[in-house]
């Protein structure tokens, strides 16, 4: 379940990383909706590094911020994985008949 939110947080940022890049047009509902999203999910990156150009400074930062959420994600699954009985695996074995 970790895997899946983190995978679909990422997903969303990088979708509005490439909408920037793109120009897409930010009146549309879609990409307002994802722009709002990203907004929220990336407030802690803003202004991280400031750069001349406004786009390369949102690729860099919203980038900079699917690499973390991606990261935390993966730590987050590996250790509820880690502290799960067996590791994922069931302690007890079927009987042989």
């Amino acid at each position: 379940m970790i895997k899946i939110v983190t995978a679909l947080v990422v997903g969303v940022i990088v979708v509005g990383i490439l909408c920037h890049l793109l120009g897409a047009n930010a009146s549309n509902g879609v990409v307002s909706t994802i722009y709002d999203i990203d907004r929220f999910l990336v407030g802690p990156f803003r202004g991280l590094f400031t750069l001349k150009d406004a786009k390369a400074e949102i690729a860099v930062n919203w980038g900079i911020a699917a690499v973390v959420y991606a990261v935390v994600g993966a730590l987050i699954a590996r250790l509820l994985t880690a502290a799960s009985v067996g590791g994922g695996r069931s302690r007890w074995r079927r009987p042989a008949y």
